[in-house]
């Protein structure tokens, strides 16, 4: 599990949660299911969770075990999309009560996909639990957004970008709120999206970065040789 999940009690009989990584422990060392309801279940008895969310998703049956996680508890669930609820983390951003959206943030979904390695019929089951995996995650979507099942199902064919805007106007946030101070950056070598929005892709300019670090570099170099 990386530094970018956390589950805290507050004073108030609230619990904010932050999910600013990826989902599943074999998805580049993410959340998982198991640790997500271990430290649910620490903080005890609460009316109200924040759930904060800045992911690129990441392993689809940790991520409809920690939404399932969500729905079944009793407290209130405020759903805070600061940066990208993206893939698995979307469906996870549609567990709660009220659903937030950030100015500059995005939610995108596609359809379920995954590798395989075998016979024929290895691959043939694959794509029929692919295909199972889809339809439940569809059915989130269209019991959340009140959108028709045709619609949904176009959107994750062609894997669909919504700003917060689009989100709220189609059912998948209730409301947009001020930019937040966090930046939703993709690394397509490690999610490998088909329509990312280019802003969420570029990379900043490190000429400059690299520049100051060679003389310091030659600095230090100096400092030995004399």
């Amino acid at each position: 599990m990386g530094a970018g999940f956390s589950i805290k009690a507050k004073a108030n009989s609230e619990a904010d949660i932050y999910i600013y990584e990826d989902v599943g422990e074999g998805w580049f060392g993410g959340v998982t299911a198991k640790q997500f309801a271990n430290d649910l279940k620490a903080v005890g008895s609460v009316s109200k969770i924040n759930l904060r969310i800045n992911s690129a998703g990441g392993d689809v049956f940790d991520g409809l075990a920690i939404y399932r996680l969500l729905v079944d508890h009793k407290a209130k669930v405020v759903t805070y999309i600061d940066g990208l609820a993206a893939s698995i983390a979307s469906v996870i951003a549609m567990a709660g009560d009220e659903i937030n959206i950030s100015e500059a943030g995005f939610v995108m979904i596609h359809n379920a996909w995954g590798m395989a390695i075998g016979t024929g019929d290895d691959m043939r089951q694959i794509a029929d639990l692919l295909d199972t995996t889809t339809g439940s995650i569809g059915d989130v979507y269209v019991s959340r957004t009140k959108n028709d099942i045709k619609a949904v199902k176009a959107w994750m064919d062609q894997e669909t970008w919504f700003t917060g805007q689009e989100a709220v106007d189609n059912g998948f946030a209730d409301a947009l709120v001020a930019n937040l101070r966090v930046a939703a950056r993709l690394d397509l070598a490690k999610h490998k999206f088909r329509n990312a929005p280019s802003n969420l892709v570029q990379r900043p300019d490190m000429s400059a970065f690299k520049a100051r670090l060679a003389q310091m570099r030659a600095t230090i170099q100096r400092g030995r040789a004399v």
